[in-house]
């Protein structure tokens, strides 16, 4: 029998049908919705006269254009407002559960499905979200679709798809102090691109991935696509087992146990051949931060911003008012915000908080902290954290997408930098004329404290 990876395990144990040398029809396990991407394919249902085919494996939320103030008040914004009541009114019609604003189980649908167990390894998720990438953390293959393939799922529980080919990234080693998984995922995409995972679906291995935390590993995958890869994966172990047992919609009792069983059959057999392989040494990553318009444009923090003469890098430059061969350290730095699907997890409260007990924010800064569901924002208040960011002048708001994707109130103002815990660094990303540098969440908490960039590892050791 051939050796087989992770990736082509859960794939081809998903396989419904195969034309020959064209594409397949994948079957989906879970399809995760929400607000923004959702509407036009029940539309496009509606009009045809085709229902949905299996309600009780799609999850809804709200999250995207959700405020994270005031969230017990009707909403403002006319636009906002209209995509929460039409998403209420199709899971209502086609029975959808639906977690909506204010539901204790509400949040970013990549925060709240695996911490309700809804996300599990070795199956097939997709969500009309480039982020899902995410759940491949816990070994499944998640990744994000177009509105149209929201309605083929809707219609059919499957995909159409041509299998992409299989790419592993390795990094062994020690991590230095203070680089968390946010900088390990920054270095990769710094040295592989932004174009490097194209066509490629994505396993993360070696021991530093072993020995991070899922919520660490959910920041690795979810940055997949911002290399390119349509989704990225970690082997299930005991770490990933750990952190399912128990959970609200995970099998209990034997069913676990048996799903355990499984699950342990997945990791990538030894000697299985990828399509594409890159290797890194733990020891040579360090607290990262971006200079540019897209996530592949990163240093190390104690860098200088590299010379290039292409065209496009120099307009990147330019949009950010940075200048080749200058250092960002002491860049005075007005907001920052630690939140998002990639960073909102009760780890990188904890990881903030840390930094933060007994200090104070700089008056000059604007610290927004936006936990990535009703669970973890508990979680903060009833571990303390809370207590620390009020003393320290932090702003604790309700859950959502917030400032990562300013499709809610939540904005950066023009020409400001923001040194921001999110996915990406686009022109205009977190509002117009916004300016983003990427980070891990404790190099943002030391600009909020600093207000200005600072050589975070000196600072720790």
């Amino acid at each position: 029998m051939s050796k087989k990876t992770l990736f082509d395990k859960v794939w081809d144990s998903h396989v419904v049908s195969s034309i020959d040398n064209g594409p397949q029809i994948l079957y989906i396990d879970k399809h995760l919705i929400h607000e923004v991407t959702s509407p036009q394919a029940f539309n496009e249902l509606e009009d045809r006269g085709i229902p949905v085919f299996r309600p009780n494996q799609i999850v809804a939320t709200a999250d995207h254009n959700t405020p994270t103030l005031n969230q017990d008040q009707p909403i403002k914004d006319a636009l906002s407002r209209q995509q929460l009541e039409e998403l209420s009114e199709n899971c209502k019609k086609n029975n959808i559960t639906l977690y909506e604003l204010g539901h204790k189980y509400n949040g970013i649908v990549h925060v709240m499905a695996p911490e309700l167990g809804v996300t599990q390894p070795g199956l097939t998720m997709v969500c009309g979200d480039s982020h899902t990438s995410t759940h491949g953390a816990f070994g499944a293959i998640a990744f994000g679709i177009g509105t149209s393939q929201v309605a083929q799922v809707f219609a059919s529980q499957c995909l159409l798809l041509t299998k992409p080919k299989s790419l592993r990234v390795t990094v062994n080693g020690k991590l230095k102090n203070g680089v968390l998984p946010k900088d390990v995922i920054l270095y990769i995409i710094s040295k592989l691109g932004t174009n490097s995972g194209t066509g490629y679906f994505c396993e993360y291995a070696g021991n530093v991935f072993e020995e991070m935390s899922m919520e660490g590993r959910m920041t690795v995958c979810n940055m997949s696509i911002e290399m390119g890869a349509r989704g990225g994966m970690i082997a299930p172990d005991q770490t990933t087992f750990d952190y399912v047992k128990g959970r609200k919609f995970a099998p209990q009792g034997e069913a676990f146990d048996k799903k355990v069983a499984y699950w342990k059959t997945l990791p990538t057999d030894e000697g299985a051949e990828f399509d594409q392989e890159y290797s890194f040494d733990a020891e040579d990553i360090e607290p990262m931060i971006t200079y540019g318009t897209n996530p592949g444009m990163g240093i190390k923090i104690s860098e200088t911003i590299p010379v290039d003469e292409n065209p496009s890098f120099k307009k990147s430059l330019a949009y950010m008012n940075f200048e080749a061969g200058e250092s960002l350290i002491n860049k005075p730095i007005n907001f920052v915000f630690i939140g998002s699907c990639t960073n909102s997890r009760i780890e990188d409260f904890r990881v903030a908080a840390n930094f933060i007990k007994g200090k104070k924010k700089a008056d000059n800064v604007t610290a927004w902290l936006v936990p990535g569901s009703k669970q973890v924002e508990a979680q903060i208040i009833e571990e303390g954290l809370k207590t620390v960011f009020d003393e320290a002048g932090f702003e604790l708001r309700q859950p959502g997408c917030s400032a990562c994707l300013a499709m809610n109130d939540d904005k950066i103002p023009q020409g400001e930098y923001c040194v921001s815990t999110s996915n990406r660094n686009f022109e205009g990303r977190q509002g117009q004329g916004s300016r983003t540098i990427l980070a891990s969440p404790l190099v943002a908490a030391a600009t909020a404290v600093e207000g200005k960039i600072i050589d975070i590892s000196k600072h720790l050791n």
